[in-house]
């Protein structure tokens, strides 16, 4: 194996005292000192199945607004779907390393797809304690099988099925977003891609953890996507920057957690703010999420909405191609 696997790495170090040098974070990192401790606000979380819509869409361009991020409930996913997504790819990091390993991104490959762990270090030179599994699930023009497992069996059929109910909740979602800019309900998702649309799954395994006061499974960051739509496991971890403290979200049953990314703050010139979050880990246990990122195609340019603009409200934002943007924020390039 070329890459030591995080996973692998983690069973090794279950009694340790101590972990890696590389995934030691600096003081101003360390969720122990950084966590805030007080009581803190909750991020919201809306009932997607209101009859009001109204009342829906000004909470949404609130949380929106104030947060960049929210849950949602009563979204209209099943339980028992969600579960069995959930158990799906559970199965999948349970599986022998050579068996995962038969899904590894290609080496030297540029595309996110495949199973992995990040091997460039940050500018620091630290690591994040996650591996991951990474492939498009839409358009269906863009979905390459080789990166899906075939253990567990009906991995296929249940990501297919969750991504058929995804779409229909991010519809749903675009549409509050554009009313709650004042614009028509189509407004937002055909500046994003419209139907061209991409969704990319990425299953983030976070292994126990010796000393989780010391390491972060994903470091601070925005999201380079439209949005992201999350299913977490039961483990909390995720934590976002609020009024400049680190605070933990709550963990709410088969509620979706929807971050606002980047392209939605471009689009909304500032409106709504993309969140940036981050990720702890378990002395114990496992922690495990699913995000969906909806991504405009790579030649698709976002652009400030031109409806949002006036001398009063000049574009705070540049217009480009997504993929000269992803490039930019991927290599730590101003935008």
């Amino acid at each position: 194996m070329e890459v030591e696997r995080v996973q692998a790495m983690a069973s090794a170090l279950m009694t340790a005292e101590t972990i890696p040098a590389d995934f030691i974070r600096p003081e101003q990192e360390r969720p122990a000192i950084t966590t805030y401790q007080g009581p803190a606000p909750d991020i919201p979380t809306i009932d997607l199945s209101l009859p009001d819509r109204e009342s829906v869409v000004r909470a949404i361009a609130q949380a929106c607004e104030e947060w960049g991020i929210f849950q949602v409930v009563n979204h209209g996913i099943p339980t028992e779907l969600i579960s069995r997504l959930q158990a799906a790819g559970k199965h999948f990091f349970d599986l022998p390393p050579e068996e995962k390993e038969a899904y590894a991104k290609p080496p030297g490959s540029q595309s996110i797809e495949g199973y992995g762990t990040r091997v460039s270090k940050e500018v620091n030179g630290k690591r994040m304690w996650n591996d991951h599994l990474f492939h498009k699930v839409w358009p269906p023009s863009t979905v390459n099988y080789r990166f899906w497992p075939t253990n567990p069996p009906n991995y296929r059929e249940v990501n297919e099925e969750y991504t058929k109910y995804m779409r229909e909740v991010a519809d749903k979602l675009f549409l509050c977003l554009s009313l709650g800019l004042g614009l028509e309900e189509t407004a937002v998702k055909e500046a994003i891609g419209g139907e061209e649309l991409e969704y990319n799954l990425k299953i983030n395994y976070y292994p126990p953890c010796p000393r989780p006061d010391l390491a972060l499974g994903v470091a601070a960051h925005t999201d380079l996507s439209t949005l992201t739509i999350l299913v977490p496991n039961d483990v909390p971890g995720l934590q976002v920057l609020k009024d400049g403290r680190w605070i933990d979200a709550k963990y709410i049953p088969n509620a979706l957690i929807v971050h606002v990314g980047d392209q939605i703050e471009i689009l909304s010139n500032g409106r709504y703010k993309a969140v940036l979050h981050r990720s702890t880990v378990n002395k114990e246990k496992a922690r495990m999420s699913w995000p969906v990122f909806l991504e405009p195609p790579e030649e698709w340019v976002v652009g400030p909405l031109p409806q949002l603009l006036s001398p009063e409200s000049p574009p705070k934002y540049k217009a480009k191609k997504f993929k000269d943007y992803m490039y930019c924020k991927l290599n730590k390039l101003p935008q």
